[in-house]
């Protein structure tokens, strides 16, 4: 018997109980990485007798770069590894626990080396877990399933839960609820935040691998290339892709040059959009000043939101006669609305003006909440889009590999868009918001153009994405 017969997945009226599994793991695994990467730069600069490590600023942020580098980068040598040797199945349980000691190691023991150690096996860790998991959700369902977009976007509603709770929790048990304060300092609890990111790994883990068994058969469990020895096809390791494999793997590296401009302008929420609602939004609501760092929960809150709404769009399109967008649609449709949101921050910024020490006024919160909501909307037109777009259409033999160059681009965009971000201080808000949100239309209008192309190298029918 088929494992996704046996699993149910052939029912098209409902998704396979191992998706839901699936986001529950992701959603703790994005927990334990969220909830520490909120507390790092924070406990690398606290004085010792406060909890830290005394690292200065620079020092500090250089770790944290390479750090977040390293883990978009690692996961093509744990999709390769996964491929060859270790199967899915095997390597989300490895980086789970990796993670989970990396985070133990953190909570142990304060000082230089715990610290080298803990973040080289988060490290480590998320290189085998992150491909694999999303790649595992694409395995449930025959290939060309219609509700695969679907589901990537339920998967991804994981990921976003995960990432709106953990600062909130591991950022109050660390600042708030366990630090102590003496009398000429406070000693910050940051150990038990990196404890509380170890438990939620464990809790995601133990989830996986008592309810995987029952919920995901077999699927995953063997190397893609033990699977093709064992399963009566001739394709060897060693024979070279056909043509089709060449054009889809084509369509991947050409769809994933886009996408890391995308990342590059929606990733300066965490750089640029954070100093200018510092400066020049107005935060105050019936009196209470918003803490600028809660902005940064805004984007998962969104996500978890509208991504129910997004998926219902994409089963109810597919089900037309004409069928649903092709995947280059939907994702130049993405970049144009993470343009529209730089938009929209341009009418702020005729208000304020770019220098702080000038600003007579304060912009509205509702333009920085408006800018999030275009990012949001279009990174869930984007991102769960292409997650579904690698699985589909990749050579099985590559499948976790060029998932871990999907990723890698994240990493890619993360460099490109700090060194942009640094010129900040010659070209002003106005000019800065103008570039990224003039440029992010302009290829967003490229990759529509460029749709039918793609969608024909692809070889998949247009109402199957």
């Amino acid at each position: 018997m088929d494992s996704l017969d046996h699993l149910g997945s052939n029912n098209k009226a409902k998704h396979p109980p191992g998706l839901y599994l699936l986001f529950f793991t992701e959603m703790w695994e994005r927990f334990s990485f969220y909830g520490m990467r909120a507390m790092l730069v924070l406990y690398l600069t606290a004085q010792y007798i406060s909890g830290g490590l005394g690292y200065s600023e620079s020092a500090a942020i250089s770790i944290y770069g390479f750090f977040v580098g390293a883990c978009y980068f690692t996961p093509l040598l744990g999709g390769y590894l996964s491929d060859r040797y270790l199967g899915r199945r095997r390597s989300i349980t490895i980086g789970g626990l990796c993670i989970a000691l990396g985070n133990l190691s953190l909570f142990a023991v304060q000082n230089d080396l715990f610290m080298a150690i803990g973040l080289a096996l988060i490290i480590i860790g998320n290189g085998f877990f992150k491909p694999n998991v999303s790649t595992l959700v694409g395995d449930l369902y025959p290939k060309h399933d219609k509700r695969v977009d679907s589901a990537y976007t339920i998967f991804y509603m994981g990921i976003n839960i995960g990432s709106f709770l953990a600062p909130l929790v591991c950022g109050f048990l660390a600042e708030q609820w366990l630090k102590v304060d003496m009398v000429d300092f406070i000693i910050y609890g940051y150990k038990y935040g990196f404890l509380a990111a170890g438990i939620g790994m464990i809790i995601g883990q133990l989830l996986y691998n008592m309810l995987g068994p029952r919920y995901l058969g077999d699927i995953g469990k063997a190397p893609v290339n033990h699977k093709a020895k064992h399963s009566g096809s001739s394709v060897k390791e060693k024979v070279p892709m056909t043509g089709k494999e060449k054009r889809q793997t084509a369509v991947i590296l050409i769809i994933t040059c886009f996408v890391i401009f995308f990342w590059a302008g929606f990733e300066q929420a965490g750089s640029l959009l954070t100093l200018y609602t510092q400066q020049f939004i107005d935060k105050s609501i019936f009196g209470f000043e918003i803490p600028v760092s809660w902005f940064q929960s805004v984007n998962p809150l969104f996500i978890i939101l509208f991504a129910p709404v997004i998926s219902y769009l994409w089963m109810t399109l597919s089900k037309r006669k004409r069928g649903d967008l092709s995947f280059a649609t939907k994702m130049g449709l993405g970049m144009v609305l993470l343009g529209a949101g730089y938009m929209v921050l341009l009418i702020a910024v005729n208000q304020t003006g770019s220098d702080p020490a000038e600003a007579t006024r304060q912009a509205s919160i509702l333009f920085i909440l408006g800018t999030y909501f275009f990012h949001t909307i279009g990174e869930l037109f984007l991102s769960p889009v292409g997650l579904a777009l690698v699985n589909k259409i990749s050579p099985a033999k590559l499948t976790s590999l060029l998932m871990g160059v999907w990723l890698a681009s994240t990493g890619v965009a993360n460099i490109i868009g700090g060194q942009f971000a640094s010129k900040i201080n010659a070209l002003g808000y106005f000019n800065t918001f103008a570039v990224i949100g003039g440029l992010s239309i302009l290829l967003g209008l490229i990759l529509l153009l460029l749709s039918k192309k793609l969608t024909n190298m692809a070889a998949i029918e247009a109402d199957t994405f």
